[in-house]
């Protein structure tokens, strides 16, 4: 069988290289919003930059792999300056992390906007989370469409 490379493993957290755990330290600061760049993070763990490089695509947290959730939101809003940003702050302001958005040029006023959103983070549930941007003024509607890993 031997080793390999491009496998996942389960290991203790304590066993890890001491680079390895400063990479999974560096990216909590950044997920948290502790720190505001690489540079910080880096710094404020003791990390060299390009080790943090070499090892962020390949280590995670158990539970964020475990509890990830991909939701997609449908949304009609207003053509107002201003009205997407208030959306993305309430999902932000709520732990939601965008991943892909998608907008139609507006038409009669409004645009439709399809968003896939990171839930790991999410300090409320889902339903209230799309209740909330049903209430932002300019969302002329919000629901949820999908949901996934």
């Amino acid at each position: 069988m031997g080793f390999e490379a491009d496998a996942y493993y389960l290991v203790k957290g304590e066993l890890l290289p001491e680079a390895i755990q400063k990479t999974v330290e560096a990216k909590q600061l950044l997920a948290k919003g502790e720190v505001r760049t690489v540079q910080e993070a880096v710094e404020r763990v003791g990390l060299s930059r390009s080790s943090f490089y070499k090892y962020k695509d390949g280590i995670f947290p158990f539970n964020a792999m475990v509890k990830s959730k991909i939701v997609t939101i449908s949304l009609t809003l207003e053509h107002r300056s201003g009205v997407l940003s208030q959306v993305l702050r309430h999902l932000a302001e709520h732990g939601g992390n965008v991943l892909t958005i998608h907008q139609t040029i507006p038409l009669q006023g409004v645009a439709n906007v399809t968003m896939s959103v990171d839930t790991v983070y999410l300090n409320t549930d889902v339903t209230r989370l799309i209740d909330g941007l049903q209430e932002l003024d300019g969302v002329s509607r919000a629901m949820l469409v999908g949901s996934g890993e």
